[in-house]
């Protein structure tokens, strides 16, 4: 497994927690209102609570979830990547400079 790969994962491991403390209740309230547009567009307005309307407000709720958690997961792994390419290619001029020979002084 290279630097950056490694770097990918902790990237998604950051965003995955960030989602967790900043975006789960939006994504779980926006998602739920879309299902309940949802519900009434096939159902009829007003809504009444039946097991059909539950279901799609329940599957809005998880779509809106898993759909919010993708972008940030996609998001810190990319970010992640590129923190590693960046910090590998540093690493690397560093060692070459390292590894020049100093010329002696006469």
């Amino acid at each position: 497994m290279k630097k950056h790969d490694k770097a990918s994962l902790a990237g998604v491991a950051v965003a995955l927690v960030i989602f967790l403390t900043v975006a789960l209740l939006p994504s779980l309230v926006y998602g739920g209102y879309a299902g309940l547009l949802l519900a009434g567009g096939i159902l009829g307005t007003p809504v009444e609570p039946t097991v059909l309307a539950r279901a799609l407000v329940a599957f809005g709720m998880i779509l809106g979830v898993v759909a919010v958690a993708s972008i940030f997961a996609v998001g810190g792994a990319a970010l992640g990547a590129a923190v590693g390419a960046v910090f590998e290619k540093a690493t690397e001029a560093t060692e070459v400079q390292a590894k020049e020979p100093v010329p002696a002084k006469k």
